[in-house]
């Protein structure tokens, strides 16, 4: 049956860790003159960085596919999403929800991004609720508990 370890003293297997490479240290150290860099070239001058996709003069991969299509990410709006259930559940003895509530109840983030307000959920009394967004069904919903949607800007 094996001792059991104490933690202070776990030592790794011996040969499983190498040494550190002391580079540039002297002959002393076995990796001087050239510091393991092979002789002369690219890649044993101080400064040798190339840059991701860099493939030797060669055109880059990236640069000989042919490209299609667009992506409008720089203009697309990301809405935080807030359930009409998640609202019900919290907002229970009270008639108005605005987007400082829900940032205060932590049902969104922060109040600098917009607001979305998804039908996920049932909601069964009454709720004015501010918002940048609502989906069609969530605001049908909220109309028919006798609600009302106001969308702000953001």
């Amino acid at each position: 049956m094996t001792e059991l370890a104490i933690l202070s003293q776990l030592r790794p297997a011996p040969g499983s860790r190498h040494r550190r490479k002391r580079l540039g240290c002297g002959s002393g150290s076995g990796h001087g003159q050239t510091s393991t860099r092979g002789q002369k070239g690219q890649r044993s001058r101080s400064g040798d960085g190339k840059l991701l996709g860099f493939e030797g003069g060669q055109t880059p991969l990236l640069r000989r596919v042919p490209k299609r299509g667009f992506r409008n990410t720089a203009f697309r709006v990301e809405y935080q999403v807030v359930h009409l259930g998640q609202i019900q559940k919290i907002f229970t003895n009270q008639k108005e929800v605005t987007v400082e509530a829900m940032v205060l109840h932590k049902l969104v983030r922060d109040r600098s991004r917009p607001v979305k307000v998804l039908s996920d959920g049932e909601i069964k009394q009454p709720f004015k609720i501010q918002a940048n967004a609502f989906s069609k069904s969530a605001a049908e919903k909220i109309q028919k508990a006798g609600g009302s949607t106001e969308v702000i800007k953001a």
